[in-house]
């Protein structure tokens, strides 16, 4: 797989997020081993992996832990603080950015990943609650103190961008983008662009809607789609004709829809890394060829004038 800056970091141009491997999206069990996933995309040149504390919660480091141990100086392992899971040990997350909750959380953080460092550490959300400048001056101290290399934040604006950049360097942001959800190419992406701060797409694949493979809202109560807008009856019905559209053009280049949609985000940037969630051999070999995967000017102009989503994001 051909490699791409994000920031000062080199990791393949497509990564893995390793989310769905124990949180937020149920749907049919996977008879795929998860450290099986992993291994499978190591071997297919997958060298970023994004987790988080609050995934399982805590389950889902201690999985990428377990799984890239021997193999720690051949990835890039990316987490994230700032979040807590409600008393339910799901949703809904709660803000918790306070310098003391990031300084208590990094060590447990590098013990269920079983490493001393972590590569990219994340603000997962800003809190409202907390002064940016104090969240992000204590992740900086993690960088000091060498527990982290580098640091991102994820779901920012550029005024927050700006203001975290004074206190230490941004070496990457992680938003939500896809074709359909496009809203960050007109701010964060062009931000990032000039600062050399890597983008990192999450949901790259509109929570497995642009595969194809949802014609309908059947979600187990416990799928964070179950209550998301997009995944009402009448919005899964009414953006079926985005993935018609992504289906023609990957009918034309003997492909995915799946393939088209991450390739479609690669175009957006060289400095652009999407990941992908899951937890099955299947996806993430198809996901993994989408880097390869060359899109036309009458593509991109096909793909770059569908429609917006119906529903809104949360």
């Amino acid at each position: 797989m051909q490699t791409r800056a994000l920031g000062p970091l080199r990791v393949g141009a497509i990564g893995l997020g390793c989310m769905p491997m124990h949180w937020a999206y149920r749907g049919a069990p996977s008879e795929d081993d998860p450290a099986a996933v992993i291994d499978a995309a190591l071997a297919l040149g997958v060298t970023l992996f994004d987790t988080a504390d609050v995934y399982g919660p805590h389950a889902n480091e201690s999985l990428v832990g377990r799984a890239l141990e021997a193999r720690r100086d051949d990835v890039t392992i990316a987490t994230k603080v700032g979040f807590v899971v409600g008393p339910n040990g799901g949703y809904p997350l709660t803000h918790d950015a306070r310098p003391e909750h990031i300084r208590a959380s990094i060590d447990e953080q590098l013990r269920r990943l079983r490493t001393d460092h972590v590569d990219l550490y994340y603000l997962h959300r800003v809190d409202p609650a907390v002064p940016l400048e104090e969240s992000w001056g204590a992740m900086a101290e993690q960088v000091a103190a060498g527990k982290a290399r580098h640091l991102g934040t994820s779901e920012v604006t550029v005024e927050q961008l700006d203001r975290a950049r004074a206190i230490h360097p941004v070496a990457a942001v992680q938003s939500e983008l896809s074709l359909w959800t496009r809203d960050r190419l007109a701010d964060v992406v062009p931000w990032c662009a000039r600062h050399g701060a890597g983008f990192v797409p999450y949901a790259p694949l509109g929570r497995g809607f642009l595969t194809g493979a949802i014609t309908q809202a059947s979600f187990d109560h416990d799928d964070f789609r179950a209550s998301n807008p997009r995944f009402t009856p009448e919005a899964v019905a009414a953006n079926q004709a985005i993935v018609e559209r992504v289906r023609g053009v990957a009918e034309r280049l003997v492909a995915t829809p799946a393939q088209v949609a991450l390739a479609w985000t690669l175009s957006r940037g060289d400095h652009v890394v999407p990941i992908p969630g899951t937890r099955r051999l299947a996806h993430v070999r198809s996901n993994a060829g989408a880097a390869s995967l060359k899109l036309g000017a009458d593509d991109l102009t096909a793909l770059d004038a569908l429609p917006d989503a119906t529903g809104d994001r949360y």
